[in-house]
Parts: C-alpha cells; structure tokens; sequence
C-alpha cells in the first residue's frame, strides 16, 4: 500500500504539435517528485506521458502505471516502473488509476485524455467523489474545452456548479498551488 499522496495524469501518447507541451508534461513529472508525490498514469513510454514518468522517475518519484493487454505494443508499456499494472480493458485501467488517485490532472492530449476527464468530472458532479481535478492549461491548449464546458452550463444542460469541479490553471507554477490545497497533499 503507498501512502504517498497520488496525482492521477491523463495525458496525449503524442507529443502533440507545440514543444510547450512536452516541456509541461517533463515539469510535472519533475513537480511530483520533488514534493513526494506518487505519479499514477496510462503506463505507457510514449509521447506526454513518457515524458511524465520519465521525468518523475529520473527525479525520484514512485510511479504507478496501468495499461490494457491490447495496448502494451501501441503504447511502449514502461516496465520499470515502481508498480506496473496490467488490466484487460480500458475500462479496467480508468478504474485502477482513478481509485489510486488522491487527485486528477489533465495535460494536452486526445480523445483518451477527455474520455477519462469526462468521467472523472461526470463522477463529481454525481457526488460520487471530491477528488480536485486540475487542467493544465499548457499554451492555451484546452482553451476551447473550457469555453465548451462554459457553453454547456450556458445551455441549460449541467447547473452552473459544473464549472466549480475543475480548476484551470496556465503552468506547472499554477498546477502545484492548486493541488497542494488538495486533502493530503502536504
């Protein structure tokens, strides 16, 4: 069992087109180590997210990852991590991540990372837990998810509370002040 405090990140397995982002990710794998934290994560070895458990590992920090049988070769599953899940399904990695998560946090990525923000916020909104969840906002990137978020309360289709699960912040800076408010983070 870790008692370390644990930081769920969803993030791209690509790089993505702007080099701020691999800068990012690389920071934030720096920032949990350097506080103690546990980086929890998709397993993989490639793109944002080898980025951020190298970075975390390189400084330190333990690193739990998780990954579906079927994405070992897509993803470079990184065995050399402290704990190295292996799940069948997807459905299996979100829980195992999320359940050994004291926190959330979105980097830049795909269509993966806003599957698991989406639940992860659906959940809150439920009431089914009060887990921070934290957007790293790197060069603007999710500027236009925000602005989704904002035009679905605008709608009429979630209570304006919505808003109040996620904190947006621009950098890694931003990103260590909002979860060290969080229970445990100390």
């Amino acid at each position: 069992m870790n008692d370390a405090f644990s930081v769920c990140v969803y993030c791209g397995s690509r790089d993505g087109a702007d080099p701020a982002h691999a800068k990012a990710a690389a920071a934030t794998g720096q920032l949990l180590a350097r506080r103690g934290w546990r980086l929890v994560y998709g397993a993989g070895d490639v793109g944002l997210m080898g980025r951020v458990a190298r970075a975390a590992q390189e400084a330190g920090a333990q690193t739990l990852g998780v990954i579906p049988v079927h994405l070992l070769a897509r993803e470079a599953g990184k065995r050399d991590l402290s704990t190295f899940v292996i799940t069948e399904t997807m459905h299996e990695r979100k829980k195992v991540m999320f359940m050994n998560a004291d926190a959330i946090v979105l980097l830049p990525g795909g269509a993966g990372s806003l599957d698991e923000l989406f639940e992860a916020l659906t959940w809150a909104q439920l009431g089914l837990h009060a887990k921070p969840i934290v957007v790293l906002n790197s060069a603007g990137y999710w500027d236009p998810l925000v602005a989704l978020i904002e035009r679905i309360v605008d709608g009429g289709f979630a209570e304006t509370s919505l808003t109040a699960f996620l904190t947006v912040v621009p950098d890694v800076a931003g990103l260590e002040a909002a979860l060290s408010r969080a229970p445990g983070a100390a």
